[in-house]
């Protein structure tokens, strides 16, 4: 007997490659319903070789559904994840609403799988965020051979990471520079074609932006809460796939060479470093794949115990609906959960 899985939000860009990676690793699911707004109800949405008609959110009944993968806006999964979990239904919610709850277990299955037990407090998982949740993978087996003290990282993360509308947008200003017609910015601040934008989500007081606070917060919560870091988060006109520069210092010594065979054998890791022409990972090769590469590992001299790498992985993949898949798999996994069906 297999699960009942609902997707909310499954018109979007991630809700769409959630039902794309269920279907790809062949999850134990008896039933997949697409879940989305009133305005969508009667959208068809792909999953496998069967096309699926989206129903309404707003009154649909869990109490038969063992879990809800959740990528709707953080205003939306406030309203209605605590709802789910009370009718006995596991939400793994992909916005920033739960990450920061400490009744919530903030997950990266390679990184801190031990905390899902946590779930059961409020029947609500949160995935981190897409530049964070790329970052730890690399950084954990880091932090267990050496112990980081101190990350300095710099974004290039695609418009994907903005939805369809960032997407959308920045097709629309490239074809408008071939064709010299007026530019116009929407989703985005400013130009985003042949341009680089230094500023995602809000700004705080300290003039760091939100984005690059979650990047702390959650890489505290999830890896160790001593670890001091400092983030700049940039877009970048590239469609899909978030790049990072990460400066690492540690307690201990760590060679580059050690570093590299450490991170071979790390899980969700793919090393691919040569020192040559193209013996690097872009975010072009990692669209539609799983893996978060590193490249580029080197030794940074102008820290004690220090290392440099480049850190490659598809947003909408590992940063969201892969690791939401992941998640529900463990739970699995764990002998967490079990069909509803099956129980009655």
């Amino acid at each position: 007997m297999g699960f009942k899985i609902a997707i909310a939000g499954a018109t979007g860009n991630v809700g769409r490659e959630m039902l794309n990676i269920l279907e790809e690793r062949g999850f134990p699911a008896d039933e997949v319903v697409p879940l989305a707004s009133r305005r969508s109800v009667g959208t068809e949405v792909s999953y496998g070789d069967k096309t699926l008609k989206v129903k309404a959110l707003e009154n649909y009944d869990f109490s038969d559904t063992d879990l809800c993968l959740m990528s709707t806006g953080g205003s939306i999964s406030k309203e209605y994840s605590p709802r789910i979990g009370r009718q006995g239904c596991v939400v793994i919610d992909n916005s920033s609403a739960w990450r920061y709850d400490q009744d919530v277990p903030l997950i990266v299955p390679e990184v801190n799988p031990d905390a899902i037990e946590e779930f059961r407090k409020k029947n609500i998982i949160a995935n981190p965020n897409c530049s964070t949740a790329q970052l730890v993978v690399a950084l954990k087996p880091l932090h267990d051979a050496a112990t980081i003290k101190r990350v300095v990282v710099a974004t290039y993360q695609s418009v994907s990471g903005a939805g369809k509308e960032g997407m959308d947008e920045l097709f629309e200003q490239t074809r408008a520079v071939f064709v010299a017609d007026p530019i116009t910015t929407q989703k985005f601040t400013k130009r985003i074609a042949f341009n680089v934008i230094p500023h995602i989500d809000v700004f705080l007081d300290d003039g760091s932006t939100k984005e690059e606070w979650k990047m702390v917060a959650e890489t505290k919560k999830m890896l160790d809460p001593k670890i001091k870091l400092t983030a700049t988060a940039v877009r970048v006109p590239v469609f899909i796939g978030h790049s990072e520069a990460v400066h690492i210092e540690f307690e201990k010594p760590i060679t580059a060479d050690e570093a590299r065979e450490i991170l071979r054998e790390a899980p969700g890791c793919l090393v691919v470093d040569k020192r040559e022409d193209g013996g690097y990972v872009t975010p072009y090769e990692s669209a539609g794949e799983d893996a978060t590469y590193i490249s580029r590992i080197r030794e940074d001299p102008t820290v004690e115990n220090g290392l440099a790498m480049w850190v490659v992985a598809d947003n909408l993949r590992k940063g969201a609906a892969l690791n939401t898949v992941q998640i529900a798999e463990l739970l699995i996994a764990r002998g967490l959960i079990q069909p509803k069906k099956q129980a009655a």
